[in-house]
C-alpha cells in the first residue's frame, strides 16, 4: 500500500507562509490517521487553517513493479 498527501499551495505558498501551514495540516492529519482503515480506498480531503480544501491524501494498493522487457 501507498500513502498519498497532496496539497496545492497555490501561487504563493500560502503567502509565505507554507512551512508553518504545512506543518499545520501534518500534525492534524498525522494525530487522525488512527481514526481511519488504511487500506486502499481510504481517504479524505484536507484544509487549510482558512479550511479551505488545498488537497487530499489517500491510501492506493501498491502498483506492482514493471516487467523487465
Amino acid at each position: 500500500m501507498r500513502f498519498l498527501l497532496e496539497i496545492d499551495m497555490g501561487e504563493t505558498a500560502f503567502e509565505g507562509q507554507a512551512a508553518d501551514e504545512l506543518g499545520r495540516i501534518l500534525r492534524y492529519w498525522g494525530g487522525n490517521l488512527r481514526h481511519y482503515a488504511l487500506e486502499p480506498g481510504a481517504g479524505e480531503a484536507v484544509y487549510d487553517s482558512a479550511y479551505r480544501e488545498v488537497g487530499a491524501w489517500r491510501i492506493t494498493a501498491r502498483e506492482a513493479p514493471a516487467s523487465p522487457s
